[in-house]
C-alpha cells in the first residue's frame, strides 16, 4: 500500500495517533464549509440533528453554536473519531445536547423519522453504497426534513464511482423520494451543497 492510500484509508476511518493528527488537520480543513453550512439558515433552533461521519467533531460543536434548544447526534464508524468527536464536544456531550456513537451510515441506530435535519459533510464520497445508504438516511429523517451533503467537487471525482455529476446524483435522491432538491455549487471554491427535502 503506498503512502497516498494509507491517508486516504486514515481519512475514511482514522485510527490511532496518525488518525487524530488527520482528524484534527479535517477539523481546520472543513471550516470554511462548516461556515458555508451555517450561513445557509438550513439549520434552525430546536431541530434534532444527526451528523454522518462526524469526524473530529468540529461540524457537531458549530451545530451546536447555533441550535441551543436542539440536539445534536453524531456517528461515525471510527472508533478514533468518536474518542475525537466526545473530547472537542465535552461540555455538551456532558449536558446531553451532544450524543456520539460510534455506528455506520449502513445501518443508522435510530428509529423512523427521528431527525429534522441530517448531514454529511465531506462524507458521501466514502460511502460504499451510496443508494442503499440514502434510502437509510431517509428512513431516519422526519417528513419535512432536510438531509444536507456538504463536499468538495474534486472529492467526488476522485473517490466515487458512480452518482458524479448533479445530475445523477438529483435523480438517486428523486427516487428514493425526497421532494425538493436544491444544488449549488461555489464556483472559487470548488464546494458543493445538496438540500434535499423529504
Amino acid at each position: 500500500m503506498t503512502i497516498l492510500q494509507k491517508l486516504i484509508e486514515q481519512a475514511k476511518q482514522p485510527r490511532g495517533w496518525i488518525g487524530s493528527v488527520m482528524l484534527r488537520i479535517m477539523n481546520i480543513a472543513h471550516s470554511g464549509m462548516n461556515s458555508w453550512l451555517l450561513d445557509s439558515g438550513v439549520i434552525k433552533d430546536g431541530d434534532i440533528v444527526l451528523d454522518i461521519g462526524c469526524g473530529g467533531g468540529r461540524t457537531i460543536r458549530a451545530l451546536s453554536s447555533i441550535n441551543h434548544q436542539g440536539e445534536i447526534h453524531g456517528i461515525d464508524f471510527s472508533e478514533q473519531a468518536v474518542n475525537d468527536t466526545t473530547r472537542v464536544n465535552r461540555n455538551d456531550v456532558a449536558t446531553g445536547k451532544v450524543i456520539v456513537s460510534q455506528a455506520s451510515v449502513a445501518n443508522i441506530p435510530y428509529p423512523d423519522a427521528f431527525f429534522d435535519k441530517i448531514t454529511a459533510c465531506q462524507t458521501h464520497y466514502f460511502w460504499a453504497d451510496l443508494a442503499s445508504d440514502v434510502k437509510e438516511v431517509y428512513r431516519v429523517l422526519k417528513h419535512g426534513g432536510q438531509f444536507i451533503i456538504m463536499s468538495e467537487l474534486y472529492k467526488i471525482n476522485y473517490h466515487r464511482k458512480d452518482y458524479k455529476t448533479n445530475v445523477q446524483l438529483k435523480m438517486l435522491l428523486q427516487s428514493i423520494g425526497f421532494q425538493s432538491i436544491t444544488i449549488h455549487e461555489h464556483t472559487r471554491k470548488g464546494w458543493l451543497s445538496v438540500i434535499a427535502t423529504k
